[in-house]
């Protein structure tokens, strides 16, 4: 491609971008599509000879578009977003277009800095006190891996490494049934074996950690030989939205030597109000903390920001330096900013992300990116009122900031066996997202199938949250259980 023509497909490519974010919200949320069926569409081979961009684009249209869920529209309420806005969207052209590998201070310097500024900056909005520094991730799950992989180092006096894990008594990891899947990913993959994550039973509203079970679970795992190694508590999980008590967890971690690891993936961000960060009482006390920018501060995945208390712990267990990665004459050594940062990643290479938070910060400013966050927790709020007032739907887990969890639950059906209203709330579920106009997930809590709802895409407004309620009882009144058609895709999966 020659640069006359670059200019112009960048500005064609610029210009799509904005009709799409403008345009996005009269598209169904989820994609309309049949397995496999764009799989059919697309060319068995690669073309021989390169083709005009023209017809790419064209393609982009007709094959593609149709064919994706659209994670920035205003009323995708599944999952939690993977969210993007305006100013993280140009910086992303900016980081694509200088394609900066950020492995060492010297291969990037600016780069570098920033990130070391950026996550400084993201540290005094949540309150973390400057015990903490940290690095940018891709994602919480590997976050949450690097830090497992510290806590299994540190019990091991930094061996494991090198000695493997062979002749030490099985190590033993501490958390909810209410933390993410990645936890159980980081054990197994840390050698320490699904066997030997202790679930943790939970209490309360929030659904957190039992402590005193936290305790005797460390107690009865010593006493029986075993050695354990950490704990890991949830702020916000993404099933209901559990948030254990960090402070308790903190004290248990203390008094037994454990590591203790925050994974706060979608609910760090409102952290930045002050209101809330009662829910984080305790993180000062953590070993790290960790929380996605890309989900609930409108910056594009992937964008993870993991903090440590103990820098050269997470070093030890993750930096690997061939000489051919050496910086000669140690450039800079101890200046603030100047970090080898892939030593601080399981990757050694390593995107630019720093300057898509910089962008978005600068951009919205501190107070307005409080402002959105709650908005979207005052709206969740509303509309769990609303469903709460419904004869026809109960809660099941009150609002967690943006998050609660609900089922359609008609009087007259709630004394039947629990699974015909499973079944009922599984068809209903896929009526909903089949109508297109909105887009909600499903979970498992207490043994029952359940609706969950959320609120965090940046351009959601009020009118999109309260059309859940509209379109969810709309839907609700055509959902029948006959026995003809209670098909095999409408049990819970």
């Amino acid at each position: 491609m020659q640069a006359s023509d670059f200019r112009a497909w960048a500005h064609h490519a610029a210009d799509w971008s904005a009709d799409y974010l403008r345009d996005v919200a009269s598209l169904p949320v989820r994609a309309q599509t049949k397995p496999g069926a764009i799989h059919a569409r697309l060319p068995t081979s690669p073309p021989e000879d390169g083709e005009p961009m023209s017809e790419i684009f064209a393609d982009l249209d007709r094959l593609i578009l149709p064919g994706m869920t659209h994670w920035q529209h205003p009323r995708f309420f599944a999952y939690f977003p993977a969210n993007a806005s305006p100013p993280s969207v140009i910086a992303e052209y900016v980081t694509a277009a200088m394609a900066a590998q950020c492995m060492l201070w010297q291969t990037s310097p600016a780069a570098t800095e920033l990130e070391a500024r950026m996550i400084d900056w993201l540290r005094q909005m949540i309150a973390l006190p400057s015990s903490f520094t940290g690095v940018i991730q891709d994602s919480a799950t590997t976050a949450t891996f690097a830090a497992i992989l510290t806590a299994r180092e540190r019990v091991l006096g930094f061996e494991g490494n090198t000695r493997g894990l062979a002749g030490h008594p099985p190590l033993r990891v501490y958390a909810t049934a209410q933390t993410h899947s990645s936890i159980d990913k980081a054990v197994r993959m840390a050698g320490i074996g699904s066997d030997n994550l202790v679930k943790v039973p939970t209490q309360g509203p929030r659904n957190g950690m039992d402590a005193a079970g936290l305790a005797q679970a460390i107690a009865a795992d010593r006493q029986a030989g075993l050695e354990p190694c950490a704990i890991v508590a949830c702020l916000g999980g993404t099933s209901v939205g559990a948030c254990d008590d960090i402070a308790a967890a903190a004290e248990v971690a203390r008094t037994h030597g454990l590591y203790l690891h925050v994974d706060a993936a979608w609910a760090g961000s409102a952290m930045i109000c002050p209101e809330i960060r009662d829910l984080m009482r305790g993180a000062e006390n953590a070993d790290s903390f960790v929380f996605n920018p890309h989900k609930w501060l409108f910056t594009n995945f992937d964008c993870t920001a993991h903090f440590v208390k103990d820098p050269k712990a997470l070093t030890d267990t993750l930096g690997l330096k061939p000489a051919f990665l050496r910086t000669l004459g140690a450039v800079g050594e101890g200046t603030p900013g100047v970090t080898d940062y892939n030593e601080w990643s399981v990757p050694l290479g390593r995107r630019f992300r720093a300057l898509k938070l910089w962008f978005v910060i600068r951009s919205y400013g501190v107070a307005e990116l409080r402002r959105k966050i709650r908005q979207h927790i005052a709206w969740s709020q509303e509309l769990h009122d609303k469903f709460a007032a419904e004869p026809d739907f109960e809660i099941v887990t009150p609002p967690i900031l943006s998050l609660f969890t609900f089922r359609f639950a008609p009087p007259d059906r709630r004394a039947g066996p629990p699974e015909v209203l499973d079944q009922l709330n599984a068809r209903l579920l896929k009526r909903i997202n089949d109508d297109g106009r909105i887009y909600l997930t499903q979970t498992t809590h207490a043994g029952r199938f359940v609706i969950r709802f959320q609120a965090g895409q940046t351009e959601t407004t009020r009118s999109d949250v309260m059309s859940v309620f509209d379109i969810v009882r709309e839907v609700a009144r055509g959902v029948e259980l006959s026995k003809q058609d209670r098909g095999a895709d409408d049990r819970p999966q």
